[in-house]
């Protein structure tokens, strides 16, 4: 009121409403001469990349396509030119990726705390290709340890230069109670350190069991037959919505004596079985994790296998085959940190893409103290 009207300041930057959509999007602020010789022009409203030509739809398309979809940045650049008619460099692409991932990073390591603090998790690990300066030609071999709360539905990347002991060393240093593994002999140290207590995953015992099939298929039958039972009472109770306390009940009544049951026959057949034979190895294996399967009888939040953070995993595989490596240590360190959080979105039954585009516009205006409203389950599109 009572100003005289000096012109219009307009910026814009591309995004995207849905990942199928390209827009410009033009943000007019007028501005306007003051009596003592100021402008006043409103602010910009906060965005992922200040005065960047990025919204975070299009950095959410982006991140989808690189780690859910697969799609390396040069065939995404190829797509928006042939559908869009919109050139993008492959390296302005790169610096999208780094900076929509400098905003997931406050939810991550929100997450990552929040798994520490419970009581159960499942882990496993899987390589990733690295690109890195001293091995040129060549590239490392870096792993992505996955860690996954099955009561919180929280998946978690972190991401090491090797599979020492010093990747579940380091980030389950301060973790207590029940940690689900394979038979990979990394986890040990921090087991003993910790005094944590160890189960085993019924899926690498079925997968020897399976493999003897051919062999002597008479015994590798009868495994498989009370691996069925066990797995279809697991269902049931998944099925019936039980509790911990009712599944660890239901357990005791249908499962525990076959259990005890089943190690028994193993300790008789091993005797009489060739040590090498395919038979012989699904038995000693059997026999070797055995003691860890006493967390299922004992606590209704163990699951009888580690299959729910394997199938977290897999989406790695199929970007191995797509993008081949990552290109530094730095940029496999935020893979991570886009995979967690996408892993976590899909436990939760939430789009990665819109979680993605919600947590962009909202976080570049929120204060940290707010992140933990942004978390899977409370938080909701």
């Amino acid at each position: 009121t009572e100003l005289v009207h000096i012109g219009d300041e307009i910026s814009w930057y591309y995004d995207m409403e849905k990942p199928t959509a390209l827009k410009v999007i033009r943000e007019i602020r007028p501005k306007y001469a003051q009596e003592d010789g100021g402008v006043l022009i409103a602010e910009l409203p906060a965005r992922p990349v200040e005065k960047g030509n990025a919204g975070p739809g299009l950095i959410a398309r982006i991140l989808y396509d690189k780690f859910v979809n697969h799609l390396p940045l040069d065939r995404q650049r190829r797509i928006f030119k042939s559908d869009y008619k919109v050139e993008f460099a492959e390296s302005w692409l790169s610096d999208t990726v780094r900076n929509g991932t400098f905003w997931l990073t406050s939810p991550y390591d929100s997450y990552v705390a929040r798994i520490l603090s419970c009581g159960y998790l499942q882990a496993d690990e899987t390589p990733i290709p690295v690109l890195t300066k001293d091995k040129k030609g060549k590239t490392h071999r870096g792993y992505f340890w996955v860690y996954h709360d099955p009561l919180s539905g929280t998946v978690i990347f972190d991401y090491r230069k090797s599979r020492s002991r010093e990747g579940p060393n380091s980030f389950l240093s301060t973790f207590k109670g029940i940690l689900q593994i394979d038979g990979y002999e990394g986890y040990n140290e921090i087991i003993a350190r910790n005094g944590l207590s160890r189960a085993g995953c019924m899926d690498h015992v079925r997968r020897r069991f399976e493999k003897a099939l051919e062999y002597d298929k008479d015994r590798a039958t009868h495994a498989l037959d009370c691996m069925r039972d066990w797995y279809g009472i697991e269902r049931e109770a998944r099925d019936d919505n039980l509790t911990a306390e009712d599944r660890l009940a239901l357990r005791k009544d249908k499962v525990a004596v076959s259990m005890e049951a089943f190690e028994k026959w193993m300790r008789e057949q091993v005797r009489i079985v060739l040590p090498k034979s395919p038979i012989g190895s699904a038995l000693s294996y059997a026999l070797d994790q055995w003691a860890h399967f006493r967390p299922y009888l004992e606590d209704g939040r163990v699951e009888l296998s580690n299959i729910l953070v394997e199938n977290a995993i897999r989406p790695v595989a199929l970007g191995r085959k797509n993008f081949l490596f990552a290109g530094s240590h730095e940029a496999a360190q935020r893979a991570a940190v886009v995979y967690s959080l996408a892993a976590t979105a899909h436990r939760h039954g939430c789009e990665p893409f819109v979680y993605f585009k919600e947590l962009l516009t909202a976080l570049p205006g929120a204060m940290q103290s707010q992140i933990d409203n942004f978390l899977l389950p409370a938080w909701k599109p």
